[in-house]
């Protein structure tokens, strides 16, 4: 009875095993082999390095300022023998900023693609393949509001991605990207789509990929792979409270990304929809107020004047639902919509006003440079003497770059220049000029239409919770 008992222990454990082995080797079969994909796709991922000539008033940063010591202090000596001359004027030092990020070919004769932010105000673009073949990249055309560039190598016969389409991706499907995160080159990591179409604070035209694939710096303008081995984005953002990856990344999707690259292809810029309108969300207690079941859809709260909407005669109040038979389950998708329109072309609108549905139909204008984002003209000053452009300091951009008590003028952009020689930056805000205190772009524009061509001035600056000045050359008239 023992022996019996015994066997039919040994039977039953047996078994057990072998329907776990089973069911580990079911489990490992279900899940995706990468070794393929990678091997037909790395070599179109490229690495890519930039240089930025940047000046500083000293050398231990921006916010160091030495303290004004009195005559005969003995702490006088021990700053001058460790920072020497920089005790008395500071002299402004130069020196070469470099950053990396990644990119991937889209024509065998040189045609790059990656993100605005990796190569924006980069004096120079190396671009290196997986074969260490180095190149020096030109930038075709950059869009910032897409965070897409366009570069050029001279080289033929590259290997170039294949480009897929988001139409059938879905959520919970496997995704791939292959970067150079940290300077590693031709990494490689692998997650699922988290989400589509994700709206991001002041990236208005811009529907999302969510991704759970691991981006860090560095894989910012890599390619975002299917499993058929189709670049459907490219990864451009992450949500971190470290600076590291945290389980959320972004990425472009790439019907939109090739849009803006044909664009500046052949234009050298993009054209984007305008409609005119300021939005907002339909929540709860605002759908039962206009008898809707659930909410969705955009809340017309204002309407430009001499725009395509009121040229239609949408009103304050309209609920837009649908947008070209699309329907709206968030008013960030109208955004999304418009901007992907094409200009002076009809779009069919289904509205609710005052509990009745009907459709309109409008007019898609083009949104302008100068204007912002909500179809309000911009109140910045494009000063191309010093090679600037710089707009007013509002509630949002003191509430954005925390700035509740600073007075001046905020720098949007600065291209090559005087600015940008002198080491002004983006999010600089300017607060003097040669001696005279600027509040207001119509202030600003007047002390730099003073200035004496040739002569070298004082623009005091605020940065990183901290003032400096900065010694700029006016050039010729």
């Amino acid at each position: 009875m023992k022996a019996l008992l015994s066997r039919n222990s040994f039977t039953y454990l047996l078994t057990c095993l072998m329907l776990l082995s089973v069911s580990t080797l079911l489990q490992a079969r279900s899940l995706p082999d990468f070794t393929a994909l990678v091997e037909e796709n790395s070599a179109s991922v490229v690495n890519i390095s930039t240089k930025q000539h940047k000046v500083i008033n000293n050398r231990l940063g921006r916010e160091f300022q030495i303290p004004d010591l009195p005559e005969g202090s003995p702490f006088n000596e021990f700053f001058r023998h460790f920072f020497g001359d920089q005790l008395g004027e500071q002299a402004p030092r130069e020196y070469d900023a470099r950053s990396l990020g990644s990119g991937f070919i889209i024509s065998d004769d040189g045609y790059i693609m990656t993100n605005f932010h990796v190569v924006n105000g980069a004096d120079e673009i190396l671009v290196r393949l997986s074969d260490r073949r180095e190149y020096v990249a030109k930038v075709i055309g950059m869009d910032k509001t897409s965070d897409v560039a366009l570069l050029k190598i001279d080289a033929k016969n590259l290997p170039t991605a294949k480009i897929g389409s988001t139409g059938d991706l879905k959520v919970g499907e496997w995704v791939l990207a292959i970067g150079s995160p940290f300077g590693f080159d031709h990494s490689v990591t692998a997650g699922i789509v988290s989400a589509k179409g994700r709206s991001l604070p002041n990236e208005n035209y811009v529907p999302f990929i969510q991704t759970d694939v691991a981006i860090n710096p560095g894989n910012s303008g890599g390619p975002l792979f299917n499993l058929e081995g189709e670049v459907v984005g490219i990864n451009s953002q992450i949500y971190s409270r470290t600076g590291g990856f945290m389980g959320l990344s972004f990425a472009i999707p790439i019907e939109l990304a090739m849009n803006v690259v044909d664009q500046l292809r052949t234009s050298g810029h993009v054209k984007r929809g305008w409609l005119g309108v300021m939005i907002q969300d339909v929540t709860r207690e605002l759908a039962d107020s206009f008898g809707m079941k659930h909410p969705y859809g955009a809340l017309i709260a204002r309407v430009m004047p001499d725009s395509p909407s009121e040229k239609a005669g949408l009103q304050p109040g309209d609920v837009i639902l649908e947008y070209n038979g699309t329907k709206l389950n968030s008013s960030s998708m109208l955004q999304h919509l418009v901007g992907a329109s094409r200009i002076d072309k009809p779009a069919e609108l289904l509205i609710l006003r005052n509990g009745k549905r009907m459709n309109v139909e409008v007019n898609i204008g083009e949104l302008k440079e100068d204007m912002a984002e909500n179809g309000r003209p911009d109140k910045s000053q494009d000063v191309s003497r010093l090679g600037m452009s710089v707009v007013e300091l509002d509630d949002e951009l003191r509430r954005q770059f925390e700035l509740a008590e600073v007075k001046g003028v905020l720098v949007k952009s600065v291209e090559p220049g005087p600015a940008k020689r002198a080491g002004i930056e983006p999010g600089d805000v300017i607060q003097m000029i040669n001696r005279q205190r600027v509040a207001s772009v119509a202030e600003f524009d007047a002390a730099v239409s003073g200035l004496k061509g040739g002569s070298t001035i004082a623009v005091l600056v605020h940065r990183n919770s901290g003032s400096l000045f900065i010694p700029l050359q006016v050039p010729e008239k």
